[in-house]
Order: C-alpha cells, then structure tokens, then sequence
C-alpha cells in the first residue's frame, strides 16, 4: 500500500471537496435523526442489542442518492446496503453508517451519530463524525489534520497533551457487542476481567473502562485525547473508517485488536486505538501492554 494514497494522478479524488460535501449530508442526516421518533423493527436483525429503526435505512438512502449523483463513479460501501459479496476495493469508496449507536438512539441516549468515510486503495483518506445530539462534528483529511467543529484542532490539549503511562492510567473503552456467546465473547469477557483485576491477582488493574456504544464516536474520543484507548471486535469497516483517518490525522495510532497486527485493514474487524502522545511517547509501549492481556484471539 502506497504511503500517500492520495498522490496518484490529475485525476485523483479532490479531497478537499469531498470532505466539504460530507459535512453537508452529515447536517442533512442529523436532521433526519433528530426529528425522528424511532419505530424499531427488531426483527430484522438478530437480536435485541443490535437493533435497526426505519431511520437508518432513511439516512442511508438520503446519503446514497445524493453520493451518486455528485460522485457516480465512486464505489458505495453502507451497513444497510451492505453485500458481502461485494467487499471493499481498492476503488475510491464511500464507506458509510447512516446511525452508529442505533440501541443509544432507540433509548434517547445522546451517543450516536452518522460516520461518513472515504477510501482509497482502501485507506481512509476522508472521515466526518457527526453526534446531531450534541451537534458535535469530527473531521479529517488525510495529511491536513483533524478537527472538532470544523476550527478547533485535535487532540483538544494540542501539545500540552500528557504523556500516555501504561494501562493502569488510563482511561479505556469498551464495547459488549451484539454477538453474546462463543469464542469471541469469551475473550472479551475474559480479557476485560483480567485488564481490570487488581495487579496482585495477577490483572493490568486499568484505571477506568467505559462503554458508550458507538464505535466512531469511541475512536473521536481518542483522537480528541478524552479516552486514553478504545479495543473493539466485531464491528465493521463502516464504524471505523471516518474515526479511523480522525485519529491518524490527530496523532493517535490504530493497531489490530489482536497481538502484534501492527499494520491493520480498515475492514480487519478488530482494533486498538491510541490517542496522541507527545513525539509518540508510550504509545507502543501501550498497545504492547494491552496484548499481553488479552486472553484468547478475535476472530470474525
């Protein structure tokens, strides 16, 4: 994979535009979002922690048609319409989830959001992240930085950011997820006992776990240096790719979720995230930290 994905030919995808565009449609969709009344429709996906309302599909096809028309060319990758014998390219791809956080919108918790992404050869190059709860909006281009609200630059602290000082300082997220038994579950189950057990039983005793449930909104806090670290299996490239560039462009580092994935695909199903350190500091010394705990291995 190329190192700059962006510098291909006249041609290229015109970043900048792109980006102004999705800060456009995520304002249009959280109108969407915030004037709905949810009507749940459990039943079509499996079970109850992972529930889909009449308003993703909504948003996902306000997203899609205005894509198309301004971009036709360009490949479409959404959970809604999500084809599994369609797998991310290498092609310029909008990589999208029209609610990530859909139980927090069902329940009126004030933690979702739409992610919007793009990619190319498969790298996310683009991502806006926008909570129509708190109007809090996240974006990134690739090499120009990130943002919170379009001025403030991330991480929040800048420079005087503290320096990361292995997991008994910090502040982690977590996530259940909707699959509930099996392999996977157990060594989620196991490793978040033994990342919080005290030092003496032989656990890494973190300072603190968190679980808001949305993936993109968890990769933001990271990059705006609020969480320390967030480890997620299960998810999919559309919960993480618009977060993903965020975090890069704000100094965090993404891994795979399972030991020693140094260099991770966006559409790899498990990651680890870091938040930005001074020059780097303690964030490999982190994540090396955080593999010698987990107990088993993801696999999706």
């Amino acid at each position: 994979m190329a190192d700059n994905p962006t510098s291909q030919s006249e041609s290229s995808p015109n970043l900048n535009e792109i980006h102004d565009f999705l800060i456009e449609i995520a304002f249009k969709a959280g109108d969407i979002i915030t004037n709905a009344l949810p009507n749940t429709d459990p039943g079509s996906k499996k079970n109850s922690a992972d529930l889909v309302t009449e308003y993703d599909r909504a948003v996902e096809d306000m997203v899609s048609a205005a894509l198309k028309e301004k971009y036709p060319t360009y490949q479409f990758h959404g959970e809604e319409s999500y084809d599994p014998n369609r797998p991310l390219t290498d092609e310029p791809t909008f990589v999208i989830d029209p609610i990530d956080g859909t139980i927090n919108f069902v329940h009126g918790f004030p933690h979702a959001c739409i992610s919007l992404g793009f990619t190319v050869k498969r790298t996310p190059v683009v991502g806006v992240v926008f909570n129509p709860s708190s109007r809090t909006l996240y974006s990134a281009i690739h090499g120009q930085g990130a943002f919170l609200n379009r001025t403030q630059r991330l991480p929040l602290k800048g420079t005087d950011i503290e320096p990361l000082s292995g997991l008994q300082n910090a502040l982690i997220s977590i996530e259940w997820g909707s699959d509930r038994k099996g392999k996977n579950w157990e060594t989620k189950i196991r490793t978040f006992e033994k990342l919080g057990q005290d030092k003496e039983d032989g656990g890494a005793m973190v300072r603190a776990f968190r679980s808001m449930g949305s993936a993109a909104l968890n990769i933001c806090a990271v990059a705006e240096g609020t969480l320390d670290l967030y480890w997620e299996g299960g998810c999919w490239a559309w919960d993480v790719c618009a977060g993903w560039v965020i975090l890069k462009e704000a100094g965090g580092i993404i891994v795979d979720g399972n030991p020693d994935g140094w260099e991770p695909t966006v559409d790899g199903r498990s990651y680890l995230a870091v938040r930005a350190s001074p020059e780097g500091a303690g964030q490999k010394e982190l994540v090396r930290e955080f593999w010698s705990n987990i107990q088993g291995r993801l696999e999706y």
